[in-house]
């Protein structure tokens, strides 16, 4: 397997030495989400394929194969060839045991941290996590003792970075102090803008990188989209609220005011949305998922598209509040979120 000898710029996320291709690759879509799981061939191409570009940041997680393990499990496989060459990031915090509450209920204690650590360890095949992530904050659980459970792991070489996904101000601040924080990811994109009031001056203060997910509006911010009741069953899109009547129609409206402005460019929406993420900072690393090697390389792309700064002012006057729609349902929107409204 060879390596693009154009191969993506690297950007250091936090203090701590984490440094990383400019876009890495999110995995969820991989195994659930948007439909059937993907063919685990095709899988495994897309992955070699990202790795061939440049790729070096893969982002999995326990939740993406509903406690089976199977997300990671297929990461670990597709990565054996160049382990030592890319990092791999996934994530703890819920409670799996009740299908019913699957993305809903939360377990961060310190136990269950441990296991689930080791149960990633395993499922990808490794001697080590290069990003511990906490998926969602656990109130029942002092974030003090969060941090000090993966500090002790990262003691014990079995985790090298700590990472927070979907954590408010307050809470990034009180982790940092216990144990470094190398990352944090949460929804970020022309689409979803409510991380630019409060979470990134926070981050910034502190030295922490962003690692954006669905930078992408989870495929509205592509040439390829479609109403919600044309996606199948088990595709998240078809009760998503962006995807919804009313608000459909205005986000397609917007987004086809986007197409214009790539193709004045020369390039695809989607690499016009990824390049105004990266021109935010240079602490900022989105993962766009995708189930085909075309589009990694699509999306690679977009690391080599230069916006100026009026480029940049008419992309966010497109959309100066994000997408019309919640981007969860009430019961899955993360905590500070639900704070800051």
């Amino acid at each position: 397997m060879t390596k693009n000898p154009h191969t993506l710029a690297h950007r250091t996320l936090g203090t701590e030495g984490l440094e990383v291709g400019a876009i890495g690759l999110g995995t969820m879509g991989l195994t659930m989400a948007y439909g059937a799981p993907a063919d685990e061939a095709a899988a495994i191409a897309t992955i070699h394929r990202a790795y061939e570009s440049g790729v070096t940041l893969f982002d999995t997680a326990e939740l993406y194969g509903m406690g089976t393990g199977s997300n990671e499990q297929l990461v670990g496989r597709a990565v054996r060839g160049f382990r030592d060459e890319v990092v791999l990031a996934t994530k703890f915090g819920f409670d799996l045991t009740d299908p019913e509450q699957v993305g809903v209920a939360l377990d961060s204690r310190p136990e269950h941290i441990r296991e689930v650590a080791h149960a990633s360890l395993r499922h990808l095949g490794t001697d080590v996590l290069d990003v511990l992530y906490q998926h969602r904050v656990d109130p029942d659980v002092p974030i003090e003792d969060v941090a000090g459970t993966v500090g002790e792991l990262v003691a014990e070489g079995k985790v090298r970075f700590f990472g927070l996904s979907e954590a408010g101000p307050d809470v990034i601040r009180r982790a940092h102090a216990e144990h470094p924080v190398s990352v944090v990811q949460t929804e970020y994109s022309v689409f979803e803008r409510a991380v630019e009031a409060d979470v990134l001056p926070a981050l910034r203060e502190l030295g922490i990188g962003f690692v954006p997910y669905s930078p992408l509006g989870r495929g509205f911010l592509t040439s390829d989209v479609k109403p919600a009741a044309e996606y199948a069953e088990d595709d998240m899109r078809r009760w998503d609220d962006r995807w919804q009547p009313g608000n459909y129609e205005a986000n397609l409206e917007a987004v086809r005011r986007l197409i214009g402005l790539a193709a004045s460019k020369g390039v695809a929406v989607t690499q016009l949305a990824l390049a105004w993420l990266l021109a935010q900072g240079d602490d900022v690393v989105p993962i766009p998922g995708t189930r085909s090697p075309h589009r990694v390389e699509e999306n690679v792309a977009a690391a080599a598209v230069e916006l100026t700064p009026a480029d940049l002012a008419e992309i966010a006057s497109t959309l100066p509040h994000g997408a019309a729609g919640s981007r969860y349902p009430a019961a899955m929107m993360p905590s500070w979120e639900t704070a800051a409204r």
